[in-house]
């Protein structure tokens, strides 16, 4: 195996693919993972440095993306196939490496999304304000600027219609104690002293000069009119993933799990255990459940049923990050302490 090239890049260019041999490779056990009753873990892949979101193409290839060993680049992204002899030993497979954008600006890509027609990814800047479009041909070109705060996690998703869903949050105070204009499609949401949540869809086929200005789409949520509560503001929404006849499951900052209608109604399902929830990731099961895999501080992998009933699938986890069903209903979860990637699913009878 050799190793080809790894090249900057600008508004748009092509990354590099880079082919290691060697490298570490973690334990394969997984017995220290407690999991509920009648479900049994397997290690798919391991040797994948700090994994910290996961996605399914439409072929059933598992996308990785990683932060790489030494943090030197913007992002490391893996295309694996579960489906063979596993574990897969991925420190030895060829990876796409994005270095950072040139400049003074060193942020790192922390949600992703696959195209699942075209296979293209979507990757969002983690706690920052843009969102690029990486093609087949590993051609990266920013699709959207202006968010405000984009976070890591599952602050992105693809919907049943093949469109972008973005989470954001909206706070005009110091805004507006500046010169600068506002935004022309949050403008009414200033006047009426909106702090909150923000949920856009962006069609990334649509026909218009890229990247696209978050600044003239409205949101899909909070649709108009907006009243004024009194009280604190809604807290952030960090994970969204899209469910059946067009309606979105999010979670926000304090663990509660909400349904947002096509029509822009929000309606609270649950609310998950108490914790710090950080680089949180959601996945939808074929029977409409949604997976919470909670991150570093609580450890856990929750199922959400239809009708709001949360479980524990999985406990003890190594900072558990990225989450991905597939159509059986198996569970993929990028454990990134531990540089490897589990499969979770019912035991055999």
């Amino acid at each position: 195996m050799t190793c080809s090239r790894r090249t900057a890049w600008r508004a748009a260019a092509v990354v590099g693919v880079l082919c290691l041999t060697g490298g570490f490779t973690p334990s394969v056990e997984a017995a220290e993972v407690q999991l509920a009753s009648g479900f049994r873990i397997e290690v798919v892949a391991t040797g994948i440095p700090r994994p910290a979101q996961l996605a399914l193409t439409a072929s059933g290839r598992l996308v990785v993306l990683s932060h790489g060993w030494r943090g030197d680049s913007a992002a490391e992204i893996f295309w694996l196939d579960p489906r063979g002899a596993f574990p897969v030993n991925a420190s030895v497979t060829p990876r796409v490496v994005i270095p950072f954008a040139e400049g003074p600006r060193k942020t790192a890509l922390g949600s992703l999304a696959v195209d699942p027609k075209s296979g293209d990814l979507f990757l969002g800047e983690e706690n920052g304000n843009r969102i690029y479009r990486l093609t087949a041909d590993k051609r990266l070109t920013p699709l959207v600027v202006g968010l405000n705060h984009l976070l890591g996690g599952s602050s992105l998703a693809i919907d049943r219609q093949g469109r972008l869903v973005v989470l954001d949050y909206a706070s005009f105070e110091a805004q507006l104690r500046s010169e600068a204009p506002l935004p022309p499609s949050l403008d009414w949401l200033a006047a009426e002293d909106y702090t909150g949540p923000l949920v856009f869809r962006i069609d990334p086929g649509e026909d218009v000069p890229l990247p696209r200005l978050l600044g003239f789409i409205a949101p899909i949520f909070p649709k108009r009119p907006v009243r004024r509560v009194s009280g604190e503001p809604l807290h952030r929404f960090i994970a969204v993933v899209p469910r059946d006849r067009g309606e979105l499951a999010l979670l926000n900052s304090v663990g509660e799990v909400s349904m947002l209608s096509s029509e822009g109604d929000l309606r609270r399902l649950t609310r998950l255990p108490s914790g710090h929830f950080h680089r949180t990731n959601l996945a939808v099961a074929p029977d409409g459940s949604v997976f919470v895999s909670s991150g570093f501080h609580i450890r856990e992998l929750y199922r959400v049923s239809p009708g709001g009933v949360v479980t524990s699938i999985a406990r003890d986890l190594g900072d558990p990050q990225g989450v991905a069903v597939d159509h059986s209903g198996a569970l993929y979860v990028a454990e990134t302490a531990l540089h490897r990637i589990i499969r979770i699913r019912p035991a055999s009878p």
